[in-house]
């Protein structure tokens, strides 16, 4: 019995149709790859010496912006009112940011710009910088990173729920929450990471735990 073959035009559209449709899924297989990426990580430039001598000018870090993930519980309560929520309060996938960490955030004054900071008070704690030395509720913070002491004082303030308090690690040349005040935590993009640029600085990012015994 005599099969007949489908015209060769026929056979040329169906694979042209296929190879668009293999190249269609590839385009939107690497958009969403790329778009899972950047809701987990995102790159940065150090711009300036108010890290120093921790971080360096032109130097590129990764952002790791899953580690402080959050969610509203009265958001979700309003949602889902058969789950009493109503006494919970913000749910953190991993942690909140903590005291030594080293964050990526918004400017508070200027949104449009990214700063980079380390954390040194967090929610509920009280801070003072006095004699060259930096209290958070009335002990002295242990810090190995700096080059020299803030020749500024500053409070005692105490920080405000969902805020924290900033120092660049470069104490007498930055503008911090010394001067322009606390960083809200919606401002914050993430904890910086790993460096990947210049090689000579590849590696992880210098985060320094100052959770005191009491905490």
């Amino acid at each position: 019995m005599a099969v007949e073959e489908a015209p060769v035009s026929g056979r040329n559209a169906l694979n042209m149709r296929s190879a668009v449709r293999e190249i269609l899924e590839t385009i939107i297989l690497t958009l969403l790859i790329f778009l899972a990426v950047r809701a987990v990580v995102q790159n940065f430039k150090v711009e300036g010496a108010s890290m120093e001598p921790t971080l360096h000018t032109g130097q590129y870090l990764l952002v790791n912006k899953l580690v402080y993930f959050s969610m509203d519980m009265s958001e979700i309560s309003k949602a889902l009112p058969a789950f009493n929520l109503q006494n919970k309060q913000t749910f953190f996938l991993f942690h909140p940011p903590e005291k030594g960490d080293i964050v990526v955030f918004r400017y508070p004054k200027d949104p449009s710009r990214d700063f980079i900071k380390r954390v040194i008070a967090v929610p509920g704690e009280t801070v003072e910088i006095r004699n060259g030395k930096i209290l958070v509720n009335g002990e002295e913070s242990q810090e190995p990173y700096t080059a020299e002491r803030p020749n500024y004082p500053y409070g005692p303030e105490k920080v405000p729920p969902d805020n924290f308090f900033v120092l660049g690690d470069n104490r007498n040349n930055s503008s911090d929450s010394h001067i322009w005040g606390m960083v809200p935590r919606n401002n914050i993009v993430g904890k910086a990471w790993i460096s990947y640029w210049p090689v000579s600085d590849l590696g992880f990012v210098s985060n320094f735990s100052l959770a005191s015994d009491g905490r």
